[in-house]
């Protein structure tokens, strides 16, 4: 890629409004389209890692072209173990939501994605899986109108993602970077030859 000072400046601009507290955890979710996507969502958005654990299955493949607008300006970081997964961003000062629909989930407007918020979203079929039971009390969940009870796994996670940056726009928390000055130029001399 040539670095002109436009694609210069637009990288320096995405990187200023990149979220370092709010991500996605994506659990056992098979299709490598739909977890494309929500990579697609999570560069929209200003997220730039998500999460993935898998425990039933092997980690997805993502093919070079059906994730290339996404993956390489998403960071993905795979984990092992739900508790260990948990723990450590519970050490960070992270709330954990996740989706669901138990007698105390709330609907997702009613939560302060302004605060530090680690969201995990589960597969297609199940839901979250059991290795998160008892272990993220707090279920969020996306109001419907409609016959069908639930949205699309990638779709759930652009709505999700959305409200989360409605919020922080609100708050102004896009006007000052949360990376650091030497978090964005490391980010910065990896992206400029992509």
């Amino acid at each position: 890629m040539e670095r002109t000072p436009q694609r210069q400046d637009r990288i320096r601009q995405v990187l200023a409004r990149r979220q370092k507290d709010l991500t996605v955890v994506l659990n056992n979710i098979h299709d490598p389209h739909n977890v494309s996507a929500v990579l697609r969502s999570c560069d929209a958005f200003g997220v730039g890692e998500a999460h993935l654990l898998y425990t039933d299955t092997a980690f997805p493949a993502l093919g070079k072209k059906s994730s290339a607008s996404a993956k390489k300006w998403v960071k993905i970081v795979r984990h092992q173990a739900a508790r260990v997964m948990v723990d450590e961003f519970r050490s960070k000062g992270f709330q954990l939501l996740s989706t669901g629909f138990g007698p105390g989930a709330k609907p997702l407007t009613a939560w302060d994605m302004t605060r530090p918020t680690a969201v995990v979203l589960g597969n297609e079929h199940d839901g979250v899986g059991r290795e998160f039971e008892g272990l993220i009390p707090d279920q969020i969940y996306i109001p419907m109108q409609g016959m069908v009870q639930s949205l699309n796994v990638s779709v759930a996670a652009a709505v999700i993602l959305y409200e989360a940056f409605r919020q922080r726009q609100a708050k102004g928390l896009y006007d000052t970077p949360s990376l650091s000055e030497e978090e964005r130029e490391t980010l910065y001399e990896r992206w400029i030859d992509l």
